[in-house]
């Protein structure tokens, strides 16, 4: 016992100085500026969030948030500049799932694994998508696009923001039960997809609704329902896909943060715990509410949770459609 008792107290001496430098660390913590990269253009969903957050998280820290916008490849370009930047705790990622969870279960060459190279800190928003279409198509409702799809002579296109993003997935499930062809063209945001809309490249699109209304109210595109199981408070007026003979169907955005693997764990609990207090703030919630998404939050593990099930989801529907990783 008294043999026991001395290898523990010296195990605690040895790692005193280990446990004392990062606590060191931690309180230090953030001693210069913090990056957060968004792996999509300015204008973008996730760049709006990001730059929505930057100014509350500077003031909690103390520090000044930089935003770093890495498009292309639907994501995967800035996605793999975060994983493999130093995990000092100067650079964080900023995204929606898309280049997390989805894009992994179809392209086999990615740089980074997010279970490897990336540690969940926090969700911070979500939103439903809109579907659209080009008002010249003349489909009023769900039911006559699907008509004016099943007529068109070669098909349609449709436009996403990469392989894997929740509007590819949410439109290849949706193409699916609707029994129309629709062919895919990715673009690296969705500013560029409603630019693709307006001069006839595509046709049709799932999109967060703050991109996508305010070109519905300006009458450049249509609207032809929310993904969402439920409507939506501050878009009442569109029905969902469910209840327009599409029943369960769901697609849901959300937007988190991530760290470089081996960012010192104090760091990530310091910086959820900041990411929580700014979330559950009215301003915060009433700022992304103006552009239709929700204040969420979660801790480390919840976001890990996340994106666990969103996997096990999307990799069914995938199977289930027949799209096979590139």
């Amino acid at each position: 016992m008294l043999r026991r008792e001395l290898l523990l107290a010296g195990l605690g001496a040895v790692a005193s100085p280990s446990m004392a430098a990062a606590a060191a660390a931690s309180a230090a913590w953030p001693s210069r500026p913090i990056k957060l990269i968004v792996p999509f253009p300015g204008g973008s969903s996730p760049d709006i969030v990001a730059r929505a957050l930057a100014d509350p998280l500077s003031k909690a820290l103390n520090q000044t948030v930089i935003i770093d916008n890495r498009p292309g490849a639907g994501g995967n370009i800035g996605t793999a500049a975060a994983a493999f930047a130093p995990p000092d705790g100067s650079t964080f990622l900023f995204t929606i799932q898309g280049p997390l969870v989805t894009a992994p279960l179809l392209n086999l060459r990615l740089p980074y694994e997010q279970q490897r190279d990336l540690l969940p800190v926090s969700l911070v928003a979500s939103s439903p998508n809109v579907l659209v279409v080009d008002p010249k198509l003349g489909a009023s409702d769900l039911a006559a696009f699907v008509r004016v799809a099943k007529q068109a002579k070669g098909g349609l296109n449709y436009g996403s923001v990469g392989l894997g993003s929740a509007a590819h997935l949410a439109m290849e499930s949706f193409k699916s039960r609707a029994g129309i062809a629709l062919s895919h063209v990715p673009y690296a945001g969705f500013a560029q997809v409603v630019q693709a809309i307006l001069n006839g490249e595509v046709q049709a699109a799932f999109m967060v609704p703050g991109l996508a209304m305010p070109q519905v109210r300006a009458g450049r595109l249509k609207a032809l329902g929310v993904s969402s199981l439920g409507r939506v408070a501050a878009l009442a007026e569109l029905p969902t896909l469910a209840e327009q003979g599409f029943a369960g169907f769901e697609a849901i955005s959300w937007q988190a943060v991530l760290a470089p693997a081996k960012t010192p764990a104090a760091i990530v609990e310091k910086l959820a715990a900041a990411l929580q207090t700014i979330i559950r703030s009215d301003e915060f919630r009433n700022r992304l509410l103006t552009h239709y998404f929700s204040a969420i939050g979660s801790s480390p593990e919840g976001l890990a949770q996340q994106m666990r099930s969103d996997r096990q989801h999307w990799g069914q529907i995938i199977k289930a459609i027949g799209l096979k990783p590139e």
